[in-house]
């Protein structure tokens, strides 16, 4: 009699066994655990469902990924919104949240080449926009404080193909305060030339004036986009005096 009952009692305990390791069940717990926002047990039962399921389901990746950048495992959150990427589920979000996680992980390059690659699926999401404008206009103050003009020219291009009127307006106008700056600095440095060299002071009075002109443009660009904008408003009829 007692053979039987410790069979019976084994048998009891496999079966609790598997119904803990059912996948499906696994894949509940997680959900319950997301919704309640208990991130860590989310992270736990979802990546152990993916590992059983061999990564197919797309939607989980995505929320493990969520789950996996709340307790700060940004490399394992990258590896599951690149799944979800794959498979092309919620590929916007999942390209926006990946840059976030190489963003916390200190890795530039591949955060914005993620938000470039995610721009081009999803151009209109609102988060990546956000993001890669301010990196590109903080990257062109930062090297225009540096002395570096071509690089603020360059950083600041990035942002104008972008749909948002704010950012877009800032490039603009960034742009066309960094070309005036530069066509004054030509004729600043040419000044002593004028009555010396009338022929040099000329032509560096042309690059000055094309330097002008080219804040003009982006000026006028800047003033189509948002009208309403002061700074365009007050820069545009410096720049064009200095023209004269």
């Amino acid at each position: 009699m007692k053979k039987f009952i410790f069979l019976f009692a084994f048998c009891i305990t496999v079966t609790n066994l598997f119904a803990q390791t059912d996948p499906i069940q696994i894949k509940k717990e997680g959900n319950d655990a997301f919704n309640a926002k208990n991130y860590p047990v989310a992270y736990a039962k979802f990546s152990e469902y993916l590992k059983q399921t061999n990564n197919q389901d797309s939607a989980t990746a995505y929320y493990c990924g969520m789950a996996a950048n709340e307790i700060k495992k940004y490399p394992e959150a990258v590896t599951y919104f690149d799944i979800a990427i794959e498979k092309k589920f919620n590929i916007g979000n999942a390209y926006a949240r990946k840059a976030a996680a190489l963003d916390a992980l200190k890795k530039t390059d591949e955060y914005v080449a993620t938000l470039e690659e995610g721009l081009k699926v999803d151009p209109n999401n609102k988060v990546m926009i956000k993001n890669y404008s301010l990196h590109f206009l903080k990257a062109g103050l930062a090297a225009q404080k540096a002395g570096k003009a071509e690089e603020a020219e360059e950083n600041f291009k990035k942002v104008i193909p972008l749909n948002h009127k704010s950012y877009k307006t800032n490039a603009l106008y960034s742009l066309g305060v960094l070309c005036y700056n530069d066509g004054a600095n030509i004729l600043k440095k040419a000044a002593p030339l004028a009555n010396s060299d009338a022929d040099k002071y000329a032509a560096e009075k042309e690059k000055a004036d094309a330097r002008f002109k080219e804040a003009v443009d982006y000026l006028e660009e800047a003033a189509k986009v948002s009208p309403e904008n002061e700074n365009v408003k007050k820069m545009l009829p410096q720049v064009k005096a200095a023209m004269k």
